[in-house]
């Protein structure tokens, strides 16, 4: 029986989560449902995205992720499962999916359902994940469809001079995540020196962990998802270098 994990923004303060987690064990009361996280600021896609994206493959293959982030969606939009590196996906055709799984094609199928719902994470999304969770196969969902809402995720631009990536993800510490990834730096580095721009400040070399520097020093490394991350030891990296999703980090290479 495969796990369930649950990514929502619905936060903690109303019962929604209990409700679709009740929902999910009304159906059989053995599974077993792992919170990602509910604090996905209202209707953030990319927000959404990143967290479950980030988290999904440290689960077994064959795991359910149950996405309800803006789970309405907009008029018109359906209700999808589908299935990629081996993990089942469950949610609203909204666009969010695709940020997961990227250009890569993946078998999808329309859920079926008969009326539209005020909470569809409850009647409709969480009933299909407790299905695949419990081994109904994916095609008995839904019919196969070919399309499915896609939305582009903020890309890095990389030469041999230089890279430039943006902040995508804030975490709980204030540290500032970006898309500049551990292999894409390897590449093209080569052993060079660097400089990697943030803001108005300037660094000169990566850190192994954050401990390295004392209170007050900005560290930055690869984390362990592959991704260069820029923190403030006991402090709010974000608040204190004025730096916000979406920002500009650059990495330039000594010329060869």
């Amino acid at each position: 029986m495969a796990i369930i994990t649950f990514t929502s923004d619905f936060g903690h303060k109303d019962a929604y989560v209990a409700i679709v987690k009740a929902k999910i064990l009304s159906f059989d009361p053995t599974l077993t449902i792992v919170d990602v996280s509910h604090e996905v600021k209202p209707s953030n896609l990319a927000d959404g995205a990143f967290l479950l994206g980030s988290a999904y493959n440290q689960f077994p293959k064959g795991s359910v992720h149950l996405a309800a982030i803006d789970s309405v969606g907009a008029k018109g939009d359906s209700y999808i499962a589908l299935v990629f590196n081996e993990h089942y996906f469950v949610g609203t055709n909204n666009g969010l999916l695709s940020l997961i799984t990227q250009e890569e094609d993946v078998n999808v199928v329309q859920l079926n359902y008969k009326e539209r719902s005020t909470f569809p994470a409850k009647d409709i999304l969480a009933k299909n994940a407790a299905k695949l969770a419990t081994g109904t196969p994916l095609e008995a969902l839904g019919k196969s469809v070919e399309n499915y809402k896609r939305l582009i995720g903020r890309s890095v631009r990389a030469t041999m001079k230089e890279i430039a990536g943006t902040v995508i993800k804030i975490n709980y510490y204030g540290n500032l995540i970006t898309n500049i990834r551990k292999t894409v730096f390897n590449d093209i580095a080569k052993g060079r020196k660097y400089a990697i721009k943030f803001g108005r400040q300037e660094a000169y070399k990566l850190n192994n962990q954050s401990n390295e520097v004392e209170p007050g020093d900005w560290f930055l490394y690869f984390n362990h998802q592959g991704l260069l991350e820029i923190g403030i030891r006991n402090g709010n990296a974000s608040q204190l270098l004025g730096l916000r999703f979406d920002s500009p980090v650059w990495i330039k290479f000594e010329e060869q």
